[in-house]
């Protein structure tokens, strides 16, 4: 059974949801609608998230549960690599990946990212230094970035 529990962030209201394995998504729009409850995997996410938020916490320790295909899991296992106050491109995910014309496909991958934050996909920015895509809007990840005082254009 997946659970809900939601928490105001500096950047908006933030979903999260789990299973009895752990958290499934963390983001703006989840995925379906369940009611409201919690679990230790939420309440460990939320309270890390809070710490993050607040400028003490730079790497999350919470146990995941996603779905995704080997590809999309592959590309999110980078995601995890890329540190507190650094930032990448797709095109270095798909070195990491042996697979350098895989950009798109890493783009798209990075898009489908479940688990905001924690599997960081704000940090991926565009070549050149600017900001690309992401789920929480423009804004939001430039609030991210600025908090971990990541540079961009």
């Amino acid at each position: 059974m997946i659970v809900t529990q939601y928490m105001s962030s500096p950047i908006g209201q933030i979903t999260l949801q789990a299973s009895h394995k752990g958290i499934s998504y963390i983001g703006f729009h989840p995925l379906f609608a369940i009611h409201e409850e919690n679990n230790g995997h939420l309440s460990c996410a939320i309270e890390q998230l809070t710490a993050y938020f607040k400028g003490d916490l730079t790497v999350f320790d919470v146990k995941l549960d996603v779905k995704g295909t080997p590809f999309q899991k592959a590309v999110w296992e980078v995601l995890k690599q890329v540190p507190f106050g650094e930032s990448r491109t797709y095109g270095w995910i798909a070195n990491q990946l042996d697979n350098p014309k895989a950009v798109r496909a890493v783009g798209a991958a990075n898009g489908k990212n479940p688990i905001s934050f924690i599997v960081p996909c704000h940090r991926i920015i565009g070549q050149n230094g600017t900001l690309t895509g992401y789920a929480g809007g423009i804004e939001a990840k430039a609030w991210l970035l600025s908090h971990e005082r990541i540079a961009f254009k």
